[in-house]
């Protein structure tokens, strides 16, 4: 009986022993995001001291919605300018500054219509959050849950302005749009219809001659040009000569993506196209032939498309909309009143 008491005995202070030896839950650890490109696309380079995590992309979602950080336009957030439904463009008047579309910025380099902002994505959402929007720092250090997501992200008890510029970088690389019509044929999921594959053709050919700009499956090849779309330069439409101040660079504008471009009217970066249909007509026959008007344009007096390829053209340019990516929940705004968003 003595022997089988020791062993119930010596049995249970083992098991205190584990208890107690038993290392505690870690607090405050980052969830890995496990970020994917869509399939055909380039891979994505994510920055050695930005990896991308659940709650640095939340804290990012967060900034991209929050109207109440903006100290020099205040109630309004990034989204305000760039909304979901429009493909995170807005519309705009005609004369005034277009905004770029927030699609696939996880490939970009260089910034704005005249690529005032070059770098990786952490070097232009520091501009956007120091600068442009000049965050209030004192309210997001008020904020409970800013506060805890700068934490488990970044390990980061204040948040300062790289802090929040990692976060909304974080929240920009998910902001990736590659299923539409398009990627769904690319992947041979469904067929186009005889319409949209004329238009395709002629998308990719030298008599429509779109592909040079709009290469790869990003439809913009990041760079910039003129596309002969005035005859004369001023300060408003001097494009990337006013960050260059080398001639060779006027009247440039960097080429925007066609994803989602049937949603983001209106178009050019001064928005003086309502329609796809007026796009197309300047580039059939409006185009200004200048010394600075891009040698790529070398279709005299436009691509000369007649009526039916015009219509062809257009109908391959609705199937870029994608529209999961327009509905995304996980990209959409996170506040459930309407106090932030």
């Amino acid at each position: 009986m003595r022997k089988y008491t020791f062993l119930l005995i010596a049995l249970t202070a083992m098991a205190f022993s584990c208890v107690w030896q038993k290392e505690p839950a870690q607090e405050n650890v980052a969830t890995p995001y496990a970020l994917e490109a869509p399939a055909k696309f380039p891979k994505i380079s994510i920055p050695e001291d930005n990896p991308m995590t659940v709650e640095g992309v939340a804290m990012g979602r967060r900034i991209y919605y929050d109207r109440s950080l903006n100290t020099q336009k205040v109630g309004v957030a990034c989204s305000d300018c760039h909304q979901q439904k429009a493909g995170f463009s807005s519309p705009g008047e005609k004369g005034q500054l277009a905004i770029m579309p927030h699609v696939n910025l996880a490939y970009e380099t260089s910034f704005l219509w005249n690529g005032a902002e070059q770098g990786i994505l952490e070097d232009v959402m520091l501009f956007e959050i120091k600068d442009f929007f000049a965050a209030d720092l004192s309210y997001v250090n008020a904020d409970a849950e800013y506060k805890r997501l700068a934490k488990v992200a970044f390990g980061k008890d204040d948040i300062d302005y790289q802090t929040m510029a990692y976060a909304l970088a974080q929240f920009s690389r998910t902001q990736l749009s590659g299923n539409s019509k398009f990627d769904q044929y690319n992947r041979g999921e469904i067929q186009l219809s005889e319409q949209e594959k004329r238009g395709l053709e002629l998308f990719f050919s030298e008599d429509g001659d779109c592909f040079h700009c709009h290469s790869t499956v990003l439809f913009s090849d990041s760079d910039f040009h003129n596309i002969g779309l005035d005859s004369t330069f001023n300060l408003g439409n001097a494009g990337r000569y006013v960050i260059s101040q080398d001639s060779v660079d006027i009247g440039k504008f960097k080429t925007p993506s066609l994803r989602n471009i049937a949603v983001s009217a209106p178009y050019m970066h001064d928005n003086r196209f309502e329609t796809l249909e007026q796009v197309v007509d300047f580039y059939a026959e409006g185009v200004h032939f200048t010394k600075y008007t891009d040698p790529l344009m070398k279709h005299e007096g436009g691509i000369n498309l007649n009526q039916q390829q015009r219509v062809d053209l257009i109908a391959f340019l609705n199937t870029l909309t994608d529209e999961s990516y327009l509905s995304n929940e996980e990209l959409s705004n996170p506040f459930n009143t309407n106090e932030k968003n």
